[in-house]
């Protein structure tokens, strides 16, 4: 799926014996099984497996964490099966696994797509100019506006839809709670605001609820092309405002604090690229969606972040996984939380105001 595989992490391998089998069954294939890891992603663990001339990515919970919620293999795979259909693009599922006995948690396995996906400001210099570059986030927007657009049964089972933003909050300020290494005062503000801030209005739709360049492949010689949306673990039904916030809470502009710029949550600084409010204007544009006072969903997006950091952070921390990519989220949560309060006292988004 990805386009930077490498050797397996240690700690990370595959039951090669198992996973042959498995697949021998469902897809029919045999021979040695050649397996890499795809290096991007700091949640679900994404495999390209080779068997034979057969190339499939495999997608599977991390060590150490629960088979719900976010690494919900069979949920994902019921996702991609639903949306193959319509005009949103992503990579055909091939076969689901839900015993566990295989490979220690459920997995499925999926086509393999091939492209590009820009996860860094290198890899932007590299293949962008300012048009490109342009042309790449306005692609950006209109998938998204698509994928809000979609209307599917088996994607509207997926949420509740009403109450969607209290829900949110509430969740996230409890997965934080559970998570949490260290009091940190600005995480504790945030959830301490957030409550008073939900909107008394929203709408409901199928959302990514994860989406940002690195979750993107794009066409190798046509970067305006996405050619597949990657890692749905996240998606449910709920407002789309809030989706778009979330792309906003990975989007960094130039004059941000250096710190946030610093953590490189997005290749967003590209000459050509758009700011957050260039962002949330044409996204309103093209989804004929009208959009008012992002604030609440800015601020709900960075603390999401945050906390998704720390739950990363946290198993780091406990010893569940020895990634050295890891050791610094905890001082990613800070920056962050720091962003969300300057947007709760400024009560704007350079623009986006109530």
């Amino acid at each position: 799926m990805r386009d930077d595989s490498r050797p397996v992490r240690t700690g990370e391998e595959l039951d090669t014996t198992k996973l042959g089998a498995f697949m021998r069954e469902r897809l029919g294939v045999s021979g040695e099984v050649a397996v890499r890891q795809f290096a991007g992603g700091h949640s679900n663990l994404t495999y390209l497996v080779q068997v034979g001339e057969r190339e499939v990515v495999l997608r599977r919970p991390p060590h150490g964490a629960a088979a719900k919620g976010g690494h919900d293999m069979p949920r994902e795979y019921r996702i991609l099966e639903a949306l193959a259909p319509t005009d949103v693009p992503v990579a055909k599922p091939v076969a689901l696994c839900e015993d566990a006995a295989v490979l220690g948690a459920p997995f499925y396995l999926m086509e393999r797509v091939v492209g590009v996906v820009l996860r860094d400001a290198g890899t932007v210099t590299a293949l962008t100019d300012a048009t490109s570059m342009r042309a790449v986030a306005e692609s950006f927007v209109g998938t998204l506006a698509r994928i809000h657009a979609v209307k599917s049964p088996a994607l509207a089972a997926l949420g509740k839809g009403e109450g969607y933003c209290a829900r949110q909050v509430k969740g996230w300020t409890e997965r934080y709670a559970k998570a949490r290494t260290d009091d940190i005062a600005d995480m504790n503000a945030i959830a301490e605001w957030m409550p008073a801030r939900i909107p008394s209005t929203e709408e409901a739709a199928f959302i990514h609820n994860d989406f940002k360049y690195d979750n993107l492949m794009l066409a190798p010689r046509r970067l305006h092309d996405v050619v597949a949306v990657l890692d749905w673990e996240m998606a449910t039904v709920g407002d789309p405002l809030l989706d778009l916030g979330t792309s906003l809470g990975y989007w960094t502009d130039p004059d941000d604090a250096p710190e946030l710029r610093a953590l490189s949550l997005s290749p967003t600084l590209a000459p050509g690229g758009m700011t957050r409010l260039e962002l949330a204007q044409r996204y309103q544009e093209v989804s004929g969606r009208r959009v008012g006072d992002m604030v609440f969903a800015y601020v709900l997006a960075l603390f999401k972040i945050a906390t998704i950091a720390q739950q990363i952070y946290a198993r780091y921390a406990l010893g569940h996984t020895k990634d050295p990519r890891f050791a610094a989220l905890g001082g990613a949560v800070r920056v962050l939380a720091s962003q969300a309060r300057r947007a709760m006292a400024a009560n704007r988004i350079h623009g986006l105001a109530p």
